[in-house]
């Protein structure tokens, strides 16, 4: 039997009457992230890597930027120097960087 008192906060949260925090990623934030950590490597604009086998990260999904940061932290992606990079990178620096990335435009596209 489910309690009265367990189900008022799920129907205030379902009615939108409860604030839950949202975090939020800040763009600038990441852009300044960006030149701090990324460029050197990625290019000042996300589309210009140092070496042909370095991805380029503008107009990646965000979804996908912030899953590989986490990979990398976590060693479950392994790559020595962004592994080493992103054990550095907050929770908040790797949603900054991704939607930073994610907002430049991208010159990736898709062959058919």
């Amino acid at each position: 039997m489910i309690r009265f008192s367990r189900l008022v906060p799920v129907a205030l949260l379902g009615a939108g009457l409860v604030n839950v925090p949202v975090f939020a990623a800040n763009v600038e934030q990441g852009r300044v992230k960006a030149e701090q950590v990324c460029a050197a490597c990625h290019g000042k604009d996300g589309n210009t890597p140092i070496d042909p086998s370095y991805p380029r990260l503008a107009g990646q999904y965000k979804d996908f930027l912030e899953r590989a940061l986490l990979d990398y932290r976590s060693d479950a992606r392994k790559n020595p120097i962004m592994g080493a990079t992103a054990k550095q990178l907050t929770r908040d620096d790797v949603r900054n960087l991704a939607a930073y990335y994610a907002s430049l435009p991208g010159g990736l596209s898709v062959k058919k």
